[in-house]
């Protein structure tokens, strides 16, 4: 049955979207950072966690870990080689330094994309499941993994919001997306939360990637549509709102996957752009975004 498939399918993608842009929005919304080499660090987990088990001949667990590791010392070097320069230079005028730290961000996603594609080409790599087999479920053949995703997605996005919720680090996290002045004077640091901001954002993309590995597989040409799909369900959830990037997530994850099924793969991503375009002439601001 087509329509139980989209169901599932589509649910698990929605939920491997949810988690990268949630990272995405919670970057946007602390530090007031747009970064646009999320696509390349989610590949360049789903690549790391690849490449441990072709050539290093590691178990999946192993290889998992491993590429997590990797997106989260990309993260880290995204923000000190990057963003942070831009942000503390005198050169540039304040006015100025967010469409730089968008442009670096940008290349710095290509440069990202390059060296995957110069060190492990161009061909599209798939991670070995962490569950393998298929269960039926009304008639319906669907792999283990689907569902495993799915689940791993929620359980990591619970664990977040008990994170940012219920424990001390958490709620600065939170008042410093509120009121960073604030904060401040409060005698917190400002730069400790971004290096952990940072770093639940490297293990969000991380995770996200090695899974979107295990799911549909991904290439260094993956890198420019996924940075497009977070971009996409930011700005329809509102700029800075998690809670509105997560009902964004599932639209653009559930149109994507009835595109892909009743049109064609290739022709996934542009319903969510056309929608894109939509909302902001529409609703700038988004779902949840304010005003």
């Amino acid at each position: 049955m087509l329509a139980l498939q989209i169901l599932i399918d589509g649910f698990a993608i929605s939920a491997l979207y949810a988690l990268g842009a949630t990272g995405f929005t919670l970057i946007f919304g602390v530090s007031g950072v747009l970064n646009l080499s999320h696509g390349a660090i989610m590949v360049a987990a789903a690549v790391a966690a690849w490449a441990a088990a072709s050539v290093l001949h590691l178990d999946t667990y192993s290889g998992a870990l491993l590429g997590v590791g990797v997106a989260l010392i990309v993260s880290f070097a995204t923000y000190f080689v990057v963003v942070k320069p831009i942000q503390n230079s005198k050169r540039i005028p304040n006015e100025e330094k967010e469409i730089f730290v968008l442009t670096g961000t940008l290349l710095w996603g290509i440069m990202i994309q390059e060296l995957i594609a110069y060190f492990f080409t161009n061909n599209a790599k798939t991670v070995l499941p962490i569950v393998e087999g298929v269960v039926d479920i009304f008639g319906n053949r669907t792999p283990r993994n689907n569902i495993f995703t799915a689940l791993v997605c929620c359980l990591v996005i619970g664990l977040l919001w008990l994170l940012v919720n219920r424990t001390r680090t958490g709620k600065a996290v939170l008042a410093a997306s509120m009121n960073p002045r604030g904060v401040t004077l409060l005698g917190l640091e400002l730069s400790r939360i971004y290096l952990v901001v940072w770093a639940i954002y490297g293990i969000l993309a991380g995770i996200a990637g090695v899974l979107l590995g295990m799911f549909l597989g991904v290439s260094s040409y993956s890198v420019g549509p996924l940075t497009a799909s977070a971009f996409s369900i930011v700005v329809l959830g509102g700029l800075g709102s998690v809670s509105g990037s997560l009902i964004a997530a599932f639209v653009v994850g559930y149109l994507e996957t009835v595109t892909a099924y009743l049109l064609s793969p290739a022709y996934r991503t542009i319903p969510a752009l056309l929608l894109l375009v939509f909302v902001m002439y529409i609703r700038p601001q988004g779902l949840l975004g304010r005003r």
